[in-house]
């Protein structure tokens, strides 16, 4: 006879769950097969929509919070027992991979159905969850969902953000209310017994190990600014150079300053600024304004801190006779996952004779809030050659199955 453990692998079907990615990544799919689905989109929506149906034929039943984040709910024998949550988000870059957060949706998923086909009925209730906007790409900044769900942030601070069209939160969450308004609407926030999100690693170090799970231990500290210098805009062929507030070139003093003093030391910094915009980005004049993104991250909360003090300084110090505002939008410090559940992916994992490494994210991930509502976790697989936010990012099926693998079993001990 089958032991519970042999009866739930047997259930998790890996061509299902790759037939799955597959059909998830026609929504927003690209030309060069990656993916587009920004949050809050049509796309978002179709995928979305697509998910409950697949849900639903398992048994799961959908409902929804204020902040745009969804959840399929699988009952426990105890239907007041706090809930075990996995998930991730669906949401992407404009030119995403078709694994980025989408495998801790599906992985989550096909868990749950593994469960269900094994008839294991656990005591507490287990809820996949998409969270809102991880992402940031469209609304900055990003991880908005998970953030409101615990508490760092309200449905209405995230309301007036716009994207780069003036479009705002508030109006695609209503958009998404009335085209889900036969999904249950809820409060955002409730407690929780733990979390476990299943994500790709979005770096090489697994494949290059040849390893198959990697034990989150924690996730390195992340701040994001937006800063804007403002100057004066004139006619490049007349104006004496003394007299010029040339916004553009204040802001390219700044960038170049702060990258060769954050990225000059092996330390582990990570400095990037991914978006430029200037104003008003004509030939033959001066840009009256320039404003840029910052991504500055940290393994180790104090330097983080002190790299964040640097940030206004050298801005401030390159600004000329041009005027210039450091907004920092986010600021989340590193943190350690708790021992208990890391111990509890390993020994699932060697269970099951699969190979396993701690392993530090380097990417900031909807666990990063859950843990402020309950002990947190995460697993990883590798992803070809760590290629992620990119068209090209590839995973094997095995991969993917070995993850889900792993995430069942955890679930099934957690919600016992």
């Amino acid at each position: 006879m089958m032991t519970e453990t042999e009866r739930l692998m047997a259930c998790v079907d890996g061509r299902r769950l790759w037939r799955r990615h597959m059909r998830m990544a026609e929504h927003g799919g690209t030309e060069n097969g990656g993916v587009n689905r920004q949050a809050l989109s049509e796309a978002d929506f179709a995928a979305r929509r697509q998910l409950i149906r697949w849900g639903q034929d398992v048994g799961l039943s959908p409902y929804r919070d204020d902040a745009g984040n969804l959840f399929l709910r699988m009952q426990g024998s105890d239907p007041q027992a706090e809930p075990v949550l996995t998930g991730s988000h669906l949401d992407s870059q404009p030119t995403g991979g078709r694994f980025d957060g989408a495998y801790g949706v599906l992985a989550g998923l096909e868990a749950l159905q593994a469960l269900t086909e094994a008839g294991l009925r656990c005591r507490r209730p287990i809820e996949l969850a998409v969270w809102m906007n991880e992402e940031g790409s469209r609304f900055a900044p990003g991880m908005m969902g998970s953030r409101v769900f615990a508490g760092q942030d309200t449905v209405a601070g995230i309301s007036s953000v716009r994207d780069a069209d003036g479009i705002p939160v508030a109006q695609e969450l209503e958009r998404l209310d009335g085209l889900f308004a036969d999904v249950p609407r809820v409060p955002p926030g409730r407690k929780a017994h733990a979390y476990l999100e299943a994500h790709i690693e979005q770096g090489p170090i697994l494949e290059r190990q040849s390893t198959a799970i990697g034990v989150v231990t924690g996730i390195q500290g992340k701040y994001t600014y937006l800063v804007e210098f403002r100057g004066q805009e004139a006619h490049v062929g007349t104006v004496d150079l003394a007299e010029r507030k040339d916004a553009l070139l204040a802001a390219v003093a700044a960038i170049d300053a702060m990258a060769a003093e954050f990225l000059g030391t092996a330390n582990g910094t990570r400095f990037s600024v991914c978006r430029l915009n200037v104003t008003p980005n004509v030939p033959s004049v001066i840009a009256r304004k320039a404003e840029f993104s910052i991504d500055l991250r940290h393994p180790d909360s104090g330097e983080l801190g002190r790299l964040h003090r640097r940030v206004e300084e050298i801005c401030r110090a390159h600004a000329g006779p041009c005027e210039v505002s450091v907004n920092r939008l986010s600021a989340a410090d590193s943190l350690e996952f708790p021992v208990q559940l890391r111990e509890l992916v390993r020994q699932c994992a060697s269970e099951l004779s699969m190979t396993h490494i701690d392993i530090l994210s380097l990417a900031g991930h909807d666990a990063r809030y859950l843990h402020r509502v309950c002990p947190s976790g995460m697993i990883f697989i590798p992803c070809k050659d760590g290629v992620s936010h990119n068209e090209a990012e590839s995973v094997r099926a095995e991969d993917l199955e070995n993850g889900v693998r792993v995430l069942a079993a955890a679930l099934r001990r957690l919600a016992a």
